[in-house]
């Protein structure tokens, strides 16, 4: 029975992805090449969570032009399709130059229409988590530092960031949370900022580090308000 509903729902959200692009944005727009635009949806959900340039993306999909590239990309943010996020940098043409971050606004669509090989659990943690910090009303980056180590999500409030955010779904094995830690103290001295924290699919404790890092379930901080 649940796995009737489960791929009933899968399709009704494939069908709603063909909808809004074939219905919606070609029409609007009066694209020219559907196919090319179908191509660069899919391309970007599939990939959520990943960098991406306009010249990647021309590359990987054949397209004439990044100037259409990124007029396609423009299409699906204001049919609310993907988001984008930029790296920071103090430096404005730095970060314009710097490959973006695409996140679908539904991790349901992500499921339905994404190619994919495995569960791909902790990107799709990290998209939840884009999306929560967006309806938030946060303004967030992603953050690489020197060593060119990535942290998820900068926040920045005003001038500053206040807040450095890293998903991940399991931190158990020792490599994996000393690459996670150690990412997040070296960001930190980076921006000067000293509230971390570590989003994990059950895992809750503290890390005495300088500054130290909260390690939080997503379930609980996705309850908090105004975080």
């Amino acid at each position: 029975m649940h796995k009737n509903i489960n791929f009933c729902a899968v399709r009704c959200l494939g069908t709603l992805f063909e909808g809004i692009l074939f219905r919606d944005v070609v029409k609007r727009y009066n694209v020219r090449y559907s196919k090319k635009l179908h191509d660069l949806g899919l391309y970007l959900i599939t990939n959520h969570a990943k960098e991406f340039t306009y010249t990647s993306l021309k590359k990987a999909l054949a397209f004439r032009s990044t100037h259409t590239v990124e007029n396609y990309a423009d299409y699906l943010m204001e049919a609310f399709v993907i988001f984008a996020v930029q790296r920071f940098s103090a430096k404005i043409k730095e970060q314009m130059k710097s490959p973006q971050k695409a996140y679908a606004y539904d991790t349901g669509l992500v499921n339905a229409v994404k190619f994919k090989l495995t569960p791909d659990t902790g990107r799709l943690m990290e998209n939840l988590v884009a999306v929560e910090l967006l309806r938030r009303g946060k303004e967030i980056y992603y953050f690489r530092t020197r060593e060119g180590k990535e942290v998820d999500f900068a926040v920045k409030e005003g001038l500053n960031i206040e807040q450095l955010l890293q998903v991940c779904y399991e931190v158990e094995d020792l490599q994996t949370r000393k690459r996670e830690i150690s990412g997040l103290i070296r960001a930190a001295k980076e921006t000067g900022c000293n509230k971390l924290a570590i989003l994990t699919w059950d895992y809750e404790s503290r890390e005495d580090s300088d500054p130290p890092i909260e390690f939080q379930p997503v379930w609980k901080w996705l309850l908090k308000q105004g975080e």
